[in-house]
């Protein structure tokens, strides 16, 4: 939002740090076709595949089934694909478009698979070497950084259309988690 995009900038120009949470790792959460309305979905979760820009891929985050980004639709043949929805992945390129010079960086499941990865970025957060963390409920758990003045959170209320009896009870827990 333009308020928060306002609220970043001012608080990197003042000098402390910001923490951006969004549940929803990779670039896009659909690749969906204009012409036949078809999202590409997983053949083994019957769910659609999350677009993730960096590895030109669409992946479930159910069973990990990996597919190439294709070039049309496998339900009509149409090439016209686009991608729907938001994720970490945009959120991090948004973020570096909107905010020039600043250290960003981000953590969720697909930056963290090396060994030690999530410890070296900790450790630079703590030590006060980025501005701007971006992450998954990754970051919520746990992290008590002084130079942080600034959480935003995104889409907050994304969480409680899980088909969980419990989605209202998790969510508020994630975002108490995240304000602390």
């Amino acid at each position: 939002s333009p308020e928060l995009g306002a609220a970043l900038q001012a608080n990197l120009a003042a000098g402390g740090q910001s923490l951006v949470f969004l549940n929803r790792r990779g670039f896009a959460s659909v690749m969906q076709c204009h012409a036949c309305g078809e999202a590409i979905a997983c053949p083994n979760c019957c769910v659609a595949l999350t677009y993730h820009r960096a590895w030109q891929a669409l992946r479930c985050h159910h069973c990990d089934h990996t597919v190439r980004v294709p070039q049309q639709c496998p339900a009509c043949g149409e090439p016209a694909l686009s991608s729907w929805g938001v994720g970490t992945e945009q959120v991090e390129a948004t973020l570096r478009e909107i905010l020039p010079g600043a250290r960003v960086a981000r953590m969720d499941r697909d930056t963290m698979m090396r060994k030690g990865a999530q410890r070296a970025l900790l450790s630079a957060w703590e030590k006060g070497q980025l501005d701007v963390l971006i992450g998954t409920q990754m970051i919520t758990k746990g992290h008590d950084i002084p130079g942080v003045t600034l959480v935003g959170v995104l889409l907050a209320d994304l969480s409680l259309n899980f088909p969980d009896f419990r989605a209202a009870e998790r969510t508020f827990q994630l975002l108490t988690q995240v304000a602390g």
